[in-house]
C-alpha cells in the first residue's frame, strides 16, 4: 500500500507596485520635510554668525571713533574739531606727534582717513587743505561701516546739543611763531573754536538709527 501522497500549497507574499509607489511617496516627503528642516537650522546658523559679525564689527568701529575723540588736540594750528556736513575733522594726539583724522560719509559707506602723526605746524596745515578734497584721500581711507544712508554730528555747548556746523565761542589763543625757515605756513580759513564739551553721533543704519553721546576731554 502507497503512502498517501500528500499535497501541499504555498503562499507567496509580497508588495504590490502600488504600495511601493505609495512607500516611496511617504519617504519622499519625509525626506523633504528633514532637508526643510536641516537647511532651516543652517540659515538660522547662518544668520546668527552674520549679526554677530557685524555687532562685532560695529563695537570695533565705535571703539575706534570714541578712541579719536578721545585724544582731541586743540592747537593754534588747526581746529581740534570740525564738522562741514559730510565729514568730520579732528586733530588728535598720537605717539608720534599730532595726527589729522577724517570720518566722512562717501556713496553710503562710512570711512575713515589718518594722515601721519607730524610735529610741524605747516604739516598740520598742509595735511588738513589736503584732506578737503575726497578724491585726494580716498585710495588711503578705510571702509569702517557699509550701507549708511546719513551721518548727523551735534555738539553739546553750554546746556544743550545744536548743529555741529553751527558756530561756536572762539578760543583765544597765542599767534603761531614763524617757522625757523622764515616760510609761513598755508593758513586755515575760519577762526579757531572752543571745543565742544560732547559730541553726538547720529547714523541711520539699514537697521534703524545708531546714537552714541560722547565727552569731549581735550588731550594735555
Amino acid at each position: 500500500m502507497h503512502p498517501r501522497l500528500r499535497s501541499s500549497t504555498h503562499t507567496e507574499t509580497g508588495f504590490t507596485l502600488v504600495e511601493v509607489m505609495v512607500a516611496l511617496l511617504i519617504m519622499a516627503v519625509l525626506t523633504t520635510m528633514a532637508w526643510q528642516g536641516i537647511d532651516g537650522l543652517m540659515r538660522a546658523r547662518d544668520g546668527a554668525q552674520r549679526s554677530g559679525e557685524a555687532a562685532l564689527r560695529l563695537g570695533t568701529v565705535m571703539s575706534q571713533w570714541e578712541q579719536d575723540l578721545s585724544q582731541v588736540q586743540q592747537s593754534n594750528a588747526a581746529p581740534g574739531l570740525r564738522f562741514d556736513g559730510a565729514s568730520l575733522r579732528l586733530t588728535r594726539r598720537g605717539p608720534g606727534g599730532i595726527q589729522l583724522v577724517v570720518w566722512t560719509l562717501q556713496g553710503g559707506n562710512w570711512y575713515r582717513w589718518a594722515a601721519p602723526p607730524v610735529t610741524r605746524i605747516q604739516d598740520l596745515q598742509e595735511w588738513w587743505i589736503r584732506s578737503q578734497q575726497w578724491s585726494t584721500i580716498q585710495g588711503d581711507a578705510l571702509k569702517m561701516l557699509e550701507q549708511v544712508e546719513s551721518q548727523q554730528i551735534y555738539f553739546f555747548r553750554g546746556n544743550s546739543w545744536s548743529n555741529a556746523q553751527s558756530t561756536g565761542d572762539i578760543e583765544e589763543a597765542p599767534p603761531p611763531q614763524p617757522p625757523a625757515s622764515g616760510v609761513q605756513p598755508p593758513q586755515i580759513g575760519g577762526e579757531n573754536e572752543a571745543l565742544p564739551t560732547g559730541v553726538r553721533l547720529v547714523l541711520k543704519l539699514p537697521n534703524g538709527l545708531l546714537t552714541r553721546d560722547l565727552m569731549v576731554r581735550p588731550s594735555q
